[in-house]
């Protein structure tokens, strides 16, 4: 039967333990139709088959990025870059935002991304005084690396309202000037509403330069799949990255969560956890649960959601968080078996051996972030108190109990580049150098099914995602190195030079 598409001299990394290699893959319409050998090439091959020679490079299934955030990193492609490779210090930051605004009619709002001041000098935040100094006819926010803080200057502060009388939003705060209760500009846990409530919306013209941006940055890095876990996900958002969809501004696959505060909408709708098709689905309800402290509530909210049709995915990093989530999974089990539904753990950054065994009991599984370890290691080793270091990020302990552990960037929190997560994973080595839990090492085997296999399990959809084998979509990345034989510190440094979707090329290098 001649085919649409053929990979040949290829080193095929199946992720399918039926057949691990392969030299040959062959496409037909937008799914894998044969893996084998380069002897049934011409057998394969038709009048209208294109051929690809991969000249013995290294193919594997197309990246599943597990947990990232699509507008916030829309929000970032078009703002400042502030990160720590881009800036020193607040001086730095300033000057930045003066030469935006320069640029920038006065009264527009100024936004800048990946401000870190552990790794600035002197350790310090800016506050509202140096945005003021820098641009005093723009509103200004500036969001922290980590998306759980952000500064804002005197005019963003008046659109918001905030001033020295209002008082602590629940689960967020205000920091002040101790003298005079003044804000200073920096908020805690409260992006997603300056974002939503203040900012304006993004407008058409916006979006759609963002979304070309963050499209093709999904695509240089082999991101086929991406699962977005943003809380405020309404049924409008969910309706605009549809739209996107179909105008064909996003080529990677989406899995996109509902809100918490929102899923009734989505209810309403009909629609619930693997809604949609495979170009674009439903996913999990996505539960804060540091806005959600109360742990009645947390059951409460859970099980509704569980009887409805929904799959839970609980924002946990802090051992408290986790248990929470844990004894909401157990209430809701009393009620309705979770076990087969697949709940999700967001993160998991703490997770001792006591809530590692519930998570397993329960048949709960751990979204995690690799590359946090590479990005932030140094800052772990250097605050995280010393009783919680053996449990940070672990994956080799829930690997060997039998949990799903999939891979994640949490972009734009740090790059989506599925290969440093795959390298983190390997070493738990740090920018800095330093190594944070060699023992929760793994194989670059195991790694590279964090980003494929069970990404895709995660989502339920492992019978057509997440390994190349017949029937299985055709998403598939070709690499400049087989990440298997190089030595783990060049996992990194290995390029993405063709990605493939349903069985069309979407970008190379």
């Amino acid at each position: 039967m001649p085919t649409d598409i053929i990979l040949k001299n290829a080193n095929v990394i199946t992720m399918d333990s039926a057949r691990p290699r392969a030299e040959l893959i062959a496409v037909s319409d937008d799914s894998i139709f044969f893996v084998g050998g380069d002897s049934e090439l011409e057998r394969l091959t038709g009048r209208t088959t294109k051929v690809i020679d991969c000249a013995g490079r290294t193919v594997i299934p197309g990246f599943n990025d597990a947990h990232l955030h699509v507008f916030s990193l829309v929000r970032k492609l078009l703002s400042i870059d502030l990160s720590p490779s881009s800036v020193r210090n607040v001086e730095d930051i300033k000057e930045a935002v003066r030469k935006k605004a320069s640029a920038t009619p006065p009264g527009t709002w100024i936004s800048g991304t990946d401000y870190n001041e552990f790794y600035l000098e002197g350790k310090r935040c800016p506050t509202r005084w140096d945005l003021d100094e820098a641009a005093p006819a723009h509103p200004v926010v500036l969001s922290h690396r980590s998306l759980h803080a952000c500064v804002l200057n005197s005019p963003a502060l008046e659109l918001a309202g905030i001033n020295a009388d209002t008082p602590e939003p629940p689960g967020a705060r205000i920091e002040r000037d101790l003298a005079t209760g003044e804000p200073n500009g920096i908020l805690i846990d409260m992006l997603n509403y300056i974002r939503s409530e203040v900012m304006p919306p993004f407008s058409d013209k916006e979006l759609a330069a963002g979304a070309a941006l963050a499209d093709k940055y999904f695509l240089e890095h082999g991101i086929t799949s991406f699962q977005e876990a943003t809380v405020s996900n309404d049924l409008s958002r969910w309706e605009t990255v549809c739209g996107l969809k179909l105008q064909g501004s996003l080529h990677s696959r989406i899995t996109m969560m509902a809100g918490s505060p929102y899923w009734r909408e989505f209810k309403k709708r009909n629609l619930k956890t693997g809604s949609g098709d495979n170009l674009m689905q439903l996913g999990a309800v996505k539960i804060m649960l540091e806005v959600q402290p109360e742990q009645v509530e947390l059951n409460r909210l859970a099980l509704e959601c569980h009887k409805a049709g929904f799959q839970l995915a609980f924002h946990a990093v802090a051992e408290e968080t986790v248990a929470a989530a844990i004894t909401a999974l157990e209430y809701v089990n009393k009620h309705s078996s979770v076990v087969g539904r697949r709940q999700r753990i967001e993160h998991c950054g703490e997770c001792p051996p006591a809530l590692l065994e519930k998570i397993k009991q329960l048949g709960a599984v751990i979204v995690t972030q690799p590359p946090f370890i590479y990005y932030s290691g140094e800052r772990y080793l250097s605050t995280v108190p010393e009783s919680q270091l053996p449990w940070l990020y672990r994956i080799k302990s829930p690997l060997e109990k039998g949990v799903v552990v999939a891979g994640s960037s949490d972009a734009p929190v740090v790059p989506a580049n599925p290969l440093m997560g795959i390298y983190a994973a390997v070493t738990r080595q740090a920018e800095s150098g330093q190594v944070l839990l060699p023992e929760e090492c793994i194989t670059v085997e195991q790694a590279l099914s964090l980003y494929t296999n069970n990404a895709a399990y995660v989502s339920f959809e492992e019978k057509i995602k997440g390994a190349l084998s017949p029937g299985r979509l055709a998403d598939i990345v070709i690499l400049s190195d087989d990440p298997t034989q190089v030595p783990p510190e060049k996992i990194k440094d290995i390029k993405v030079e063709m990605t493939i979707i349903g069985g069309q090329v979407a970008w190379e290098a």
